[in-house]
């Protein structure tokens, strides 16, 4: 037999791996001695599921069978609640999972030609750098404005004949705030119809704007809007991993082939049914986490911080140089936050308790972030 090591040189990823970044989840709180520690670095709800939901998963005995591959239940439960028909939804594994769908359908490398762009904003979601470049297309990072926004006249400048998919995010992550309606519209109308255009509404329950774009509304309007939504966060299932998107046929039917056998589970499906069956409740606890942004929000403005529109579970400080800094004074205090070098700090609205120790750090510590 023999003992000779087995080689040891490691196989050669994609070119294309190597240039992406990591995606960098949120980090738990590091225990701190007499201090009570929080996570604040997720965007999770930091609500458990309603009872109800748990009862319902906990009674489920069919897992030992594949789920149904299209969670043809959940899309008619779903195409009811949100009046669309329910072949025009589609399952995916998280909000990312179907944004990925999308990806795979419409946008990568070609055969000859020069790959496909993905025009997006930037900073924004910070997987869809990874996704993009996964399917070999190109991502092209449009800056936000000043005020952590869209900046939609720059992104309309941006299509080429190249472009296949654009990026909607609203509300922005991390930065806060929602797109209006005027805007979109005036935007979609200068985007070709070949283009796909994805509007991200992955925080849509926490917006309270009035004039918030309704992505239902330009699903409904225009055939190449594709609208993506989750439960991950209003309704607290993140860790069941499930999101869908919503489309015209023309472009659900390229999906469903782009899209994993299986993608939801059957517990996730489960789950989601009886949270859409208790909506009233959910609502309330969505209310209750909107109530304590603002309590944040109005403590952090007091202090004179600038802080840009917050609309989803989750507001932006722009420490810029400062922003490790002012995590590392968190963690000491029991608190984690998601940290973006050289950029700015994001805090999710975690529990009360864990939202006034928030203020009290922020009110002991000496420097103020950038306006945006």
């Amino acid at each position: 037999m023999s003992t000779e090591a087995p080689d040891s040189s490691p196989a050669i990823p994609r070119p294309a791996l190597r240039r992406l970044p990591r995606y960098a989840a949120g980090k738990p709180p590091v225990p701190v001695a007499g201090v009570a520690s929080f996570k604040l670095s997720s965007n999770e709800n930091p609500l458990p599921p309603l009872p109800e939901v748990l009862a319902a998963i906990s009674d489920l005995e069919s897992i030992n069978r594949y789920p149904d591959p299209t969670a043809a239940p959940l899309r008619a439960v779903l195409g009811e609640f949100l009046g669309v028909p329910a072949d025009d939804i589609v399952t995916g594994t998280g909000g990312l999972g179907a944004f990925n769908q999308i990806l795979a359908a419409f946008a990568g490398a070609n055969d000859e030609a020069a790959p496909d762009e993905v025009i997006y904003p930037w900073r924004s979601f910070e997987a869809y750098p990874i996704s993009v470049g996964l399917t070999g297309a190109v991502s092209v990072q449009v800056p936000l404005a000043a005020d952590g926004r869209h900046d939609l006249p720059a992104m309309a400048a941006a299509i080429t004949e190249r472009t296949k998919v654009i990026v909607l995010c609203t509300p922005n992550n991390p930065t806060g705030p929602v797109l209006h309606t005027a805007e979109v519209v005036e935007f979609l109308d200068q985007v070709p119809p070949r283009i796909v255009v994805v509007i991200d509404e992955a925080y849509t329950e926490f917006s309270t704007d009035p004039e918030m774009v309704r992505g239902l509304d330009m699903y409904r309007k225009y055939p190449n809007v594709v609208l993506l939504r989750t439960f991950s966060k209003a309704y607290g299932l993140a860790g069941l991993r499930i999101g869908y998107s919503i489309s015209h046929p023309g472009i659900t039917e390229s999906l469903r082939i782009a899209a994993s056998p299986f993608t939801a589970s059957a517990v996730a499906q489960e789950a989601a049914i009886a949270s859409i069956e208790l909506n009233e409740k959910i609502i309330e606890r969505v209310q209750s986490l909107i109530f304590e942004r603002e309590r944040v929000l109005d403590g952090l403005r007091a202090l004179g911080w600038p802080v840009p529109d917050a609309q989803g579970n989750f507001f932006w400080l722009n420490f810029g140089e400062d922003s490790a800094d002012f995590a590392a004074v968190a963690e000491a205090a029991g608190l984690s936050v998601r940290t973006f070098a050289g950029e700015g700090v994001r805090v999710s609205i975690g529990e009360a308790a864990a939202n006034t120790s928030l203020l009290e750090i922020c009110a002991g510590y000496t420097k103020t972030p950038l306006a945006s």
